[in-house]
């Protein structure tokens, strides 16, 4: 671009010219104002942390950081607007039992939202459903005593331990949900398990991909609980 010397745009009617400074004097002064204006009518949005408490599922078993569930869904959410962090809390090999050894600790830095996915090495073990039952149990008080928000993700029992261990184990997410009055997401693995293009050879474990097919089924249910938090958060921020 040419720069333009200053004495190229001065008038030589001294009269235009003092109407020409007037106009830009004024144009200047409620520049400003405008800005003003539209800054304040923007919401912004308010920061969020969630942490996802699971196991080798929420990890991310045998992928990189980036393609974990927590990392897709918190790229996921951020499109849709919200200023989210999400604390990948996974361990992997985990049960119940040792997610409610580990749930205090893990809350010690704050978090205004739990995605809560545990039970899968439960069901693989067979351990007997009255177990993980009671351990979550108490997990989901806990959280409700500390006032944070919680999206509860089922698992479904494999097969192999038979038809009434599936019913007795499938039952406790829904009515765990139902007790503590939480958001259920009724199975986290819902149309990855058992399909060979989006699980590892180990038939358990998604991919990449399937990480990226359950944040995209979740990610609804993730974003009613992220809009209560910022919703929330801003109202006591007023």
């Amino acid at each position: 671009m040419k720069l333009v010397p200053y004495r190229a745009y001065q008038c030589r009617t001294p009269k235009l010219h003092s109407l020409v400074g007037f106009f830009a004097f004024g144009l200047l002064m409620l520049m400003p104002l405008a800005v003003k204006g539209q800054s304040s009518g923007k919401q912004e949005s308010t920061p969020i942390t969630l942490v996802a408490f699971g196991d080798s599922l929420t990890a991310g078993y045998l992928l990189p950081p980036s393609a974990a569930f927590p990392a897709q869904l918190q790229v996921a959410l951020a499109a849709k607007g919200y200023k989210v962090e999400i604390v990948n809390a996974g361990v992997s090999g985990d049960t119940t039992s040792g997610g409610l050894d580990r749930i205090e600790w893990t809350l010690q830095a704050p978090a205004d939202g739990v995605i809560l996915e545990l039970g899968a090495n439960d069901a693989l073990r067979g351990t007997d459903p009255t177990i993980p039952r009671e351990n979550l149990d108490k997990i989901l008080g806990l959280l409700k005593s500390k006032d944070i928000e919680v999206l509860f993700a089922g698992m479904r029992a494999p097969q192999n331990w038979g038809p009434e261990y599936a019913k007795a184990f499938d039952a406790i997410f829904p009515e765990l949900a139902a007790k503590h009055g939480v958001s259920l997401y009724p199975f986290f693995l819902d149309g990855v398990a058992l399909d060979p293009a989006l699980v590892l050879q180990d038939g358990l474990h998604p991919t990449e991909k399937g990480v990226a097919e359950i944040v995209r089924r979740i990610l609804p249910f993730a974003e009613t609980m992220a809009r209560k938090i910022q919703e929330r958060k801003t109202a006591a921020n007023k």
